[in-house]
């Protein structure tokens, strides 16, 4: 059998350890190369991802000078060409120079050298995004941070202009909380929804989901001015919006769904919702089918939601996208799915008990049927 390869050894292996280590000898003579590698490459076994991230910044603070500032420029002058600002997607850069940011906001994140600092991460960000360690600097420097990254947006570089609403993401996965105001962000992000670049505007879109979290209306409302204002293409806005409001549609929200074109008044008739099992087990699937009728010519979002047993005995609910389709009057749909209670699921523990099937149309429950789940 073939040996799995850790995704942390293929973003930080030794090679990648010591492509940086000999663009920083290029520039610093004195660096010691080969005791940077060995000292970096020791711990590599017992450390996961992120851990390997900070543990090079540790290492960076000991093979680079003392003095901050030199020590800066001397990464800055290391890094390699920027990436290529003609791209328009998926071009994320190397992940071995994230620990650059990591020691820029470790060692920088003071009165002393916040303008150094700010503008070496804009440098870096260019190389690899600097997503979380800009959020250090939000949190103790959020007027000049937030000035920088206004900047940023309007960058001609798009990684500079993506770190502008992604850094300023109120729950950015994985990141450091950020106590700067959630509506601090809405002028950047008025700044980037016509950007042209669908890496810009996926983290727009990502950037107000999150708001959608705290505040739908504002997203609502956002949403609705930029569509009528026409100066994103009609096609990207659709994109931003379907992303915007993935939440606020999950959870049956008719503004929301509304805005993408899914009337929650609308007329259309279910029938024959069956489940084909009232008992299956872990390991196995559960079969539905329902049909539907159209009153009136429309589009329609059907969801089904699995609602969970847990172990303190509170459900647990999952929305799972069905089917989107728009339909003429008097269409009948005939819908069939089967869903898979897999054993041993990352994101999910299965307990045995009573479980719901609802269906969803256009934010509208439209029947519930239970079954149980057997361990």
């Amino acid at each position: 059998m073939k040996e799995k390869i850790l995704l942390k050894d293929t973003l930080f292996s030794a090679s990648k350890v010591h492509k940086i280590a000999t663009e920083i000898k290029a520039v610093f003579e004195e660096f010691k190369q080969e005791m940077f590698e060995e000292a970096v490459l020791s711990r590599f076994g017992e450390l996961e991802l992120k851990e390997r991230i900070y543990h090079i910044r540790d290492m960076l603070s000991v093979y680079l000078p003392d003095d901050f500032e030199h020590a800066t420029k001397l990464l800055l002058a290391s890094l390699p060409q920027e990436l290529d600002s003609s791209k328009t997607d998926d071009d994320f850069g190397d992940f071995i120079y994230a620990p650059y940011g990591e020691f820029i906001a470790y060692h920088g994140c003071c009165e002393s050298y916040v303008d150094v600092s700010l503008g070496a991460l804009r440098e870096v960000t260019k190389r690899f995004s600097v997503e979380y360690a800009i959020r250090d600097f939000i949190n103790v420097f959020p007027d000049e941070t937030l000035k920088m990254l206004e900047a940023c947006a309007r960058s001609p570089h798009y990684h500079e202009r993506r770190l502008a609403s992604e850094g300023l993401r109120p729950k950015l996965p994985w990141g450091k909380k950020i106590t700067l105001k959630y509506t601090s962000a809405l002028g950047v992000l008025e700044v980037l929804f016509t950007d042209k670049t669908r890496f810009v505007t996926r983290s727009v879109a990502n950037h107000l989901n999150d708001l959608s979290k705290i505040d739908p209306t504002v997203v609502i409302e956002t949403l609705k001015r930029w569509k009528a204002s026409g100066k994103q293409n009609p096609k990207e806005m659709d994109y931003i919006m379907r992303h915007a409001l993935r939440t606020l549609v999950k959870q049956g929200d008719e503004d929301a769904l509304a805005l993408l074109g899914y009337k929650s008044q609308a007329s259309f008739e279910v029938s024959e919702f069956v489940l084909h099992h009232d008992r299956v087990c872990v390991g196995e699937s559960l079969g539905f089918s329902v049909r539907i009728e159209a009153k009136e010519a429309l589009a329609l979002m059907i969801d089904y939601i699995v609602h969970y047993q847990t172990k303190s005995g509170t459900p647990s609910s999952k929305v799972h996208k069905l089917k989107k389709v728009t339909v003429k009057k008097d269409e009948v749909l005939t819908l069939h799915k089967i869903h898979i209670f897999k054993a041993n699921m990352t994101t999910r523990t299965l307990y045995g008990g009573e479980h719901k099937v609802e269906l969803q149309i256009n934010g509208k429950s439209c029947g519930v049927k239970c079954f149980e789940l057997s361990l």
